[in-house]
């Protein structure tokens, strides 16, 4: 094998030919081989015009499946030159330190195939950009490429430099990324061909980003950090439950125990179901916040006690759904949402070798229905279930009709046994339907609430005496309910 060549990199600067350094310029103009990532840069017709001869990987550009597809290939295709002996300077827009992913491939690639490789710093557009919009990067400021903006993280804390926003279809979706986290209305900065005579850099609202004019590869973004009080922070109702808890705090707060919790939690919970099903944001605003609340109370009074801390809870969790999603976050292969929970079983397991049985796991203080579908679900994973709903329907009149003989027994015990076996059975039937069946009785109950408040608005209405009413005539009240309610659904 001959001698390995070497790969300088240099940046091009962002825009006119007086932004690039001289030691980018000399480095240049000495190469032996000089390779452009794009020609499709101001500074190339001038380097042009100086007697500067290069290729390019412009033809790539319109060949290549993807961005990362093509980087990969530039990255390759460098290393294998390289390999091959030849010394090459590779000359990127900008600078080769910001937002350049084919640098950060050539980084890795060099590394573990021995070639040797510098890269020379240089003027990135962040430069004369945060010139003209006045920004001062100590402040801090976030800078990715429109192509990453499915990673952008929820609560970034700064400005936000978008690259790469090289055509209104890009724009397009690069606006629809960013309206994941900011209102359509919210004001962001369109910078183009930044430090050339026909600079331009204008704010606009959010949802007309892909309606600007002239969008090219010489086109930013920026977006102004969100105002403090917009951000996701748990601080502040950290500190409040912190005070409440303090000495001198408040009397009831300070006297709680997890035990004694507990009944809020859950009923908390189930409000924040009923807000779903309601279809109430604005209620299911408030009751996520009062569940919410519950948390940090716990987490509170475990940190008083040195136990674990609020930050530890959320560092857990996070940690779980990377750990258990390692189709986003590792390289597991699935196909559908039955492959994702499989899996996600599959690593449950490994996380709690402790439980030796499949039906480990359920606690014991789930409401029933909801304990016997989880038992019912963890029994089916390993195939212990009926093949369909067929014989489910059967179970379910068998337990009917076991129950009716214990009844003509009038045995007290054996009737609560058949009972429990027919609910257990109808829990099964309405996992073969895809019914939740705590949801459903739920349901059932909150519309038992509403004709039954309808009957007793009848009854007040004629006086309030609930004896001058037969049996029939309250229940043609609870039948006009009915109708009422099967109407306003038309």
């Amino acid at each position: 094998m001959g001698n390995v060549g070497r790969i300088t990199v240099v940046g091009m600067g962002p825009g006119d030919f007086g932004s690039m350094t001289v030691e980018a310029w000399e480095t240049m103009q000495r190469a032996e081989h000089l390779v452009l990532r794009t020609a499709v840069h101001p500074t190339a017709e001038e380097m042009k015009r100086r007697g500067v001869s290069f290729s390019s990987y412009d033809e790539q550009y319109e060949s290549a499946e993807n961005f990362e597809a093509l980087y990969s290939f530039i990255a390759d295709d460098l290393i294998r030159r390289a390999k091959a002996g030849e010394e090459i300077v590779y000359a990127v827009p900008g600078s080769p330190l910001v937002a350049e992913r084919t640098v950060v491939l050539l980084r890795e690639r060099a590394g573990k195939e021995n070639v040797p490789l510098a890269v020379l710093p240089g003027m990135s557009f962040s430069e004369p950009l945060c010139a003209r919009l006045g920004i001062d990067p100590v402040e801090g400021l976030l800078i990715m490429d429109a192509a990453d903006l499915d990673r952008l993280p929820m609560d970034w804390p700064t400005g936000l430099i978008v690259t790469q926003v090289y055509s209104p279809a890009v724009a397009s979706e690069a606006k629809l990324a960013l309206m994941e986290f900011l209102p359509d209305e919210y004001e962001i900065v369109v910078a183009q061909h930044i430090g050339l005579p026909e600079e331009s850099v204008r704010r606009v609202p959010l949802y007309m980003l892909d309606r600007q004019p002239g969008i090219d590869h010489l086109t930013s973004l920026f977006v102004p950090p969100l105002p403090q009080a917009s951000r996701f922070d748990f601080s502040p109702l950290v500190d409040i439950m912190r005070q409440l808890r303090a000495p001198g705090g408040c009397p009831w707060d300070r006297v709680q125990t997890p035990e004694s919790l507990r009944k809020h939690i859950l009923e908390e919970a189930y409000e924040v179901v009923e807000a779903i099903d309601l279809k109430d944001p604005h209620l299911l605003v408030e009751e996520l916040g009062d569940l919410l609340l519950q948390i940090v109370f716990q987490a509170r009074i475990a940190e008083e006690a040195d136990a674990f801390s609020m930050q530890d809870v959320v560092d857990g969790i996070t940690e779980k759904l990377v750990r258990r999603h390692p189709h986003i976050f590792g390289d597991v292969q699935v196909s559908d949402a039955a492959g994702v929970l499989a899996n996600w079983e599959a690593i449950k397991r490994q996380e709690k070798p402790e439980r030796k049985s499949r039906l480990d796991g359920v606690p014991k203080d789930l409401p029933a229905l909801s304990a016997a579908a989880k038992l019912q679900g963890k029994a089916a994973d390993v195939g212990f279930d009926w093949p369909d709903v067929a014989p489910v329907l059967d179970k379910c009149r068998e337990e009917w009709r076991e129950l009716l003989a214990a009844m003509e027994e009038k045995d007290a015990g054996h009737i609560e046994e058949e009972l429990g076996d027919l609910l257990f059975a109808v829990v099964n039937l309405s996992r073969f339907l895809k019914v939740n069946s705590e949801l459903a009785l739920l349901a059932a109950n909150r519309k038992f609430k509403r004709r039954f408040r309808f009957v007793e608005e009848k009854v007040e209405a004629s006086g309030g005496d609930w004896k001058k009413f037969t049996l029939d005539e309250l229940d043609g009240f609870w039948n006009e309910a009915k109708r009422a309610e099967n109407q306003e659904k038309l």
